[in-house]
């Protein structure tokens, strides 16, 4: 076994192992919040200030944790990069395959879910995560392919522009829902934040999500896909010129 997939075997485990413990951890908010028989549903249980903010700094740990290990992980900057996005992808789809083993949760892919807190409360069907993952682990395997084979694998501002602004597109799809509803009820409390001394969903006591803009998330999904293509082919080119090279010498 290489290095590299030695490497990416232990990412792999650490990162299911974590996708466990933030089951886990859900398992019992759940049962506090939202036990059988009914269960997680909408409109959301407001929780306490003082429970929130573990929440909010556990999910930022979350974060820290992956990122962590993937610099760890890598021999420079892209490839950290690479098996950060890797670690974050199959600890977020292996968090919602023991919800389904333990919980029978989700009913379906488009059951909707809260899925972060940073820096506002994100929600969406569980299908749109879950697909943003699949691309997160295409994008590191293209990496980490063409890192093995000696090409350079730094990224240029044409292929960051479109990343970076698709990414920025989906976020904004996991955002505005919920931020409407807020600014829209005009409630007295805001949008809840780590200062806040009121408890957390109290300010969408009667939100249930119905329309996840799906439009605004595939345009998003569009153009992160087009950025990774742009990188890809040219990752290829770089490569057949180098292997070109070596063999005419």
């Amino acid at each position: 076994m290489t290095s590299v997939y030695k490497k990416l075997f232990f990412l792999t485990a650490f990162s299911i192992a974590m996708g466990f413990v933030e089951t886990a951890v859900v398992i019992y908010l759940r049962e506090l919040y939202y036990p059988l028989p009914d269960g997680f549903k909408f409109p959301l249980v407001p929780i306490p200030p003082n429970i929130a903010v573990v929440e909010f700094l556990r999910e930022a740990a979350t974060i820290i944790m992956l990122a962590g290990v993937g610099i760890l992980a890598g021999r420079n900057k892209t490839e950290k990069f690479a098996f950060f996005i890797y670690c974050f992808a199959v600890w977020d789809i292996f968090y919602y395959v023991f919800l389904k083993i333990f919980l029978n949760w989700p009913e379906s892919f488009f059951t909707w879910d809260v899925l972060f807190l940073i820096p506002v409360p994100w929600v969406g069907p569980v299908l749109a995560p879950v697909f943003v993952s699949l691309v997160m682990i295409l994008l590191a395997g293209i990496i980490v392919f063409f890192e093995e084979r000696n090409v350079n694998t730094k990224f240029l501002w044409k292929e960051t522009v479109p990343i970076t602004f698709g990414c920025f597109i989906i976020i904004f799809s996991f955002m505005m829902d919920y931020v409407e509803y807020v600014l829209g009820s005009r409630s007295e409390t805001g949008i809840w934040n780590v200062a806040s001394e009121k408890a957390l969903f109290e300010e969408v006591a009667n939100y249930v999500p119905l329309h996840f803009n799906w439009l605004m998330f595939l345009t998003g999904g569009a153009v992160l896909l087009f950025g990774i293509a742009v990188f890809f082919f040219r990752m290829k080119k770089q490569w057949r010129m180098f292997r070109s090279a070596t063999e005419y010498h």
